[in-house]
Formats: structure tokens, sequence, C-alpha cells
């Protein structure tokens, strides 16, 4: 009998295609934020191979539409040809040069640009390179300047935020947040702020409606201020709408009444507009809709068009004259980041600031709002459906167990990450906010990719919860938290 020959016994193995072992790979080595990598290591994943205007493309060349705007970054659209002009135009003089002692052309040139469009009363710029680092140095320049602002002023070292806050992820950004979900472990860590409470209408916790509630938050809100206001150096807020909460938005002259009564007590307001900022609300800053010029202003994630890290704190002039003196004095402000001012950023961030007045980003925006919020409208009657709530083009879908008691998903059910993953499944990139699913496209995108956004988004929830339409909601099953 004739000897099986090798490759008889072995059967040949399958040849892995360049986008397995990138997979591969990308398991292998990369931990990803924000992510359970026990899950990861199993799930099939997706690795983004390039993209155009608002689709993404994957190694296996499907397709998405990139309803986050690769985490709330990305304005004008992937491959916007002026900003990978100007940073290829950038590319050909120099990549990088620190501003520690020097300066260089595009930062100086952004400032200026900035600053022209920033609320009233912002006239210097503090480069950073993300919404944290931006948060951290608003909250240091808002201690520092306390210290340096006389006899009387050095209790001023607390800081007063809301409830549901997020403002980032490193120690002092993470401080003066609020979410358990992403903070409480670090509570060692962490230095005390105190906390006013989150205006979260849908589930209000005096039990009240608005606006019969006479927004009684707020009520509560400047009591707290006036209790501590000589112990603390600033309040911090997200201006009109909580993003990482779940999109909580503020009841309208919330912000404005919160200004006036940081400025009756003598504590500096910082407005933390690093998810807010260009565009997302409507405007290109949500101060704006209220008149609103803070003492400190941190901006991020759409400051270079989703380009390239780079973040920036403004302040006053009355700050900025704080930190100056002699040498001896000691009154620099000792904080900088190796990439701070970096030119390659600077000039994408300068390149998106001029596209805003070139195309008329904002005034073709407001159709588009109109647009989403009506197509929206149908999920308003689905079962699991509690509450849409959006500004701009920032919305939050919040699905609920039971409607009728506001029931949440236990967090055991994942309820968002299924219907993300559903919505993947039909060329949709989203990633919810756990109970909530997150919608934040591009300001650029079409009409009709944001209503192919919109369906998908409906059909994912749909299948997930198996949500159904109610049938009108007789007056005995209203409850005492439903909001008008």
């Amino acid at each position: 009998m004739a000897k099986k020959t090798a490759s008889a016994k072995s059967p040949k193995k399958k040849k892995l295609t360049h986008a397995d072992m990138l997979e591969q790979l990308d398991k292998q080595h990369i931990w990803h934020p924000f992510t359970q990598m026990a899950d990861w290591r199993k799930d099939p994943q997706i690795i983004i191979e390039s993209g155009k205007g608002s689709t993404l493309v994957d190694t296996r060349r499907k397709t998405y539409l990139d309803g986050t705007s690769s985490l709330w970054v990305n304005v004008h659209g992937h491959r916007k040809r002026e900003i990978d002009k100007a940073i290829t135009v950038q590319l050909g003089k120099v990549a990088h040069s620190t501003l520690l002692g020097l300066s260089n052309v595009p930062s100086v040139q952004l400032a200026e640009k900035l600053l022209s469009v920033a609320p009233n009363g912002l006239t210097k710029v503090f480069y950073s390179d993300s919404g944290s680092t931006a948060v951290e140095i608003a909250l240091k320049i808002a201690f520092q300047y306390w210290q340096q602002k006389g006899p009387g002023f050095q209790n001023k070292t607390g800081f007063i935020s809301l409830t549901e806050a997020y403002h980032g992820d490193t120690i002092g950004s993470v401080s003066v947040g609020g979410i358990d979900l992403f903070h409480n472990l670090y509570r060692p860590l962490l230095f005390k702020s105190y906390k006013i409470e989150t205006p979260y209408c849908y589930r209000c916790k005096y039990g009240l409606a608005y606006p019969e509630c006479q927004m009684t938050c707020l009520m509560h809100a400047e009591r707290t201020i006036q209790k501590y206001a000589s112990v603390s150096a600033a309040l911090i807020i997200e201006p009109l709408i909580q993003g990482a909460a779940g999109m909580l938005l503020q009841p309208p002259g919330y912000l404005k009444r919160i200004r006036q009564i940081c400025m009756d007590n003598n504590v500096l307001l910082i407005a933390d507009e690093v998810a807010t900022g260009f565009g997302r609300t409507g405007t290109l800053f949500a101060c704006e809709q209220e008149k609103v010029s803070p003492d400190i202003m941190a901006v991020a994630k759409g400051l270079t068009g989703g380009y390239l890290p780079l973040a920036a704190t403004l302040t006053t002039e009355e700050i900025y004259q704080a930190f100056l003196g002699e040498y001896r004095d000691l009154k620099t402000f000792f904080h900088g980041h190796t990439y701070t001012g970096n030119p390659l950023a600077c000039a994408a961030a300068s390149a998106n600031i001029e596209l805003f007045k070139k195309e008329k980003t904002l005034q073709k925006l407001q159709p588009k709002i109109k647009l989403l919020s009506k197509a929206l409208e149908v999920m308003k009657k689905f079962e699991h459906v509690g509450e849409i709530r959006q500004r701009g083009f920032m919305v939050g879908i919040e699905l609920v167990r039971n409607r009728a008691t506001r029931e949440p998903y236990p967090l055991a059910d994942a309820i968002g990450a299924r219907v993300a993953f559903e919505a993947r499944k039909r060329g949709l990139i989203i990633r919810p906010l756990g109970n909530v699913i997150v919608i934040m496209p591009p300001l650029s995108i079409s009409p009709a990719e944001l209503q192919k956004l919109v369906n998908i988004v409906i059909e994912s929830v749909k299948v997930v919860t198996g949500s159904g339409v109610l049938a009108p909601a007789s007056p005995a099953k209203t409850t005492p938290h439903k909001k008008k």
C-alpha cells in the first residue's frame, strides 16, 4: 500500500487576507479606549482604511455612514480638499516647532482667526492637544488667577460642576466630572468639587415637569453657588447640552441665568465647548444662543475639522493680566505640552474656520437640522423610545424597557451596543452612551445621507427592541415626570 503524502495528511491552511491579518494584529497588540477588550478579542471588528465626505470604508471594502463624525470631530467631511491642501502646504515648510520660547506662523494666524469668531471678551489663546487638556488648563488658570489676584482670594480653590458632567479623562477634568460609570473608580485620586443638579427633565430629581417647574433645579443651583462662592474659583459647564451624559438638554435660559449667578457671586465661568463648538448645536459656539460670554472657554474636537489633535483654552484680558509680572514674581503659568501649537494642526484649524465662512456652513446646516428633527418624529411613538433629545446636530435617543414607567434597560442588556451593532450591519457607524443612541454626523452630510442615516437607526431600534408603535396613551397612563 502506497504511503500517504504529507499534503494528504495535513490540509492546506486557508491563507489570511490582508484584512484578516490586520484584525489579528489589532487584537494582539492594541488596547482600545472605553472598550471591554474581552469582547473585542472574540468578536469580528471593523478596521477603517479610508474615507470620503460622510463615508468611511473598511479593509474589506464595506462602506459606512459616519454617524458620529469619528467621535464628534469631523465637520466638513473626510478628505476635504481645502484642509488637505493646508496641511500639505505646511508640511512643505515645517511639521513642528515648539511654542516654548518660540512661535510659529500657523499658531499666530489661527489665534487671530479663533478670537475673531469667539464670544466677545475672549482675547487670549493657550494651545494644547485634546479636550481633556484644554479643560485641565482652564481649571489651573482659574485656580492660579485667584491665587495671584491679591489678598482675600486665596481661599477660592474649589470648583462647581454639574452632577452628570463629563469634561475629559485626565485627573483634573475627572474631578469636575460626575458620571459614576466613568469616574467612580478613580474617586481616591480626585480633588473634591461641589455639585449642582443636572437639569435632566426626563428624569427630574424633584419629580416636576418643565416648564411648570419654573426651573426648580436652577433655584437649587443658585443656593449651592452662593454657599460655596467664597471657596470656589470657577463653575464649569457644557453649555446647552451635556454630551457624554446622554445628550441632556438644559432648559432655555438656564445657561444665561447660571452666567449671571456666577457674576453676582464672583465665580468664574468656564464654558466647555469641546463637544458643542464648531457648529454642533446650530451656531458656531453653543454660548452664542443665549448671548453668554464666559471667562474661560475650552475648545477641541471640531477645531481642526476632525483632522489632527489640537485644543485651545481661551481667556479674557483680565485673567491674562493677572499672570504678568517680573520674572522673580513667579506669576508665570507653568504649564505646557510638547506639541502645543503644532503647525500642521494649526494650519488645518485655520482652513476649517475659513470653510465655515466660504461655504456658509452654518446657514446650510439649518434646513438639515429641521430635516433631522422631522425624520426622528416617527420614533417618538415607539414602545421602547423614552425621549428624543436634539440640539442642532446633536441627538440622543433614550431607550427604555418600559415607556409608561420610564424604567431603563439593565446595563447587562447592552441595549445601546446591540442597536449600534445592528446599524453597522446596515452600513452606519454609531456609538451609544449606555441606553442612549447618539447621532452626530458631519455638518456637511447631504440631506439624502441624513435621511438614510435616520432610517437605519429606526430599523435597528425596531429589530433590537421589538419596538412597535404605541396606541395613543390614555390620561391614566401619564406620569408626574411627563415632559411637555
